[in-house]
């Protein structure tokens, strides 16, 4: 089956709303045409409703980095998959390893959130990885299962497809470190394996991105890897041309 590769650039605690509106103007020239890739922003909750304005008409995706599940409700400070939606976003990262270790974002959290945000009509990026110490002590695929299978628990099997998740090994993002390519295709084709032991179907369908510290220079070797279907970009997505750049090596 083919995949169409999907590159994502997530801007994390950066940016704001000029800043958001000036990469989106050098970004659009680069790649705003651009039909063979899938290409989304994950940008900061105050620079949504102006990224999507700018990107409008564009092939350029908007999505959030992170929902609560609840519909409402007495959860000061959080966002709601409805105002999500009013403002157009296409879908939400959730589970990234920020969140789970700085805010404590768990497991059981996740296996909420990803079917909210599917039954929002919208498209979440469900995050896995391993720690630096988990992949030393042979630990990658015990804590990939528990991360991959607890967060799509309560997502149908027809619905399997739709969620897209991003292998990020902990190890590799921000630290310079790059998982070799052999080692990113053996994990993002276990996390394939544990889709399809709920659906075969599912698991041929379902995008698989790599994230950690993927660049211009490593991208093309790194997306054309049989079981990786894109990229989830952190520093290198904050300036258009580094972005672009991936993006190309996705098409490559």
């Amino acid at each position: 089956m083919s995949r169409t590769p999907f590159v994502a650039g997530n801007w994390k605690m950066h940016k704001t709303v000029a800043e958001a509106e000036e990469f989106i103007t050098a970004l659009l020239p680069l790649a705003g045409a651009v039909d063979d890739v899938q290409i989304g922003v994950c940008v900061p909750f105050t620079a949504i409703q102006a990224v999507v304005d700018s990107t409008r008409g564009s092939s350029i995706e908007v999505y959030a980095q992170n929902v609560h599940e609840a519909e409402k409700g007495a959860y000061t400070g959080e966002i709601s998959l409805a105002m999500l939606d009013e403002l157009e976003v296409h879908g939400v990262v959730v589970g990234h390893s920020e969140r789970r270790q700085y805010f404590n974002e768990t497991d059981a959290a996740l296996r909420a959130k990803v079917p909210a945000i599917l039954a929002a009509g919208l498209t979440p990026i469900l995050c896995c990885g391993e720690s630096d110490a988990q992949r030393e002590g042979n630990e990658t695929e015990a804590v990939l299962r528990t991360q991959v299978v607890e967060g799509l628990a309560d997502v149908a099997d027809e619905d399997l497809a739709k969620v897209t998740i991003a292998y990020e090994p902990i190890w590799a993002i921000g630290t310079g470190k790059v998982a070799t390519p052999e080692q990113a295709q053996e994990t993002c084709k276990y996390v394939r394996s544990l889709v399809a032991e709920r659906s075969q179907e599912a698991a041929e369908a379902i995008r698989i991105q790599y994230g950690g510290s993927v660049k211009p220079g490593n991208a093309a070797e790194l997306l054309s890897l049989p079981d990786v279907d894109g990229a989830l970009v952190g520093g290198a997505a904050l300036e258009a041309d580094s972005f672009a750049g991936i993006i190309e090596g996705a098409r490559a």
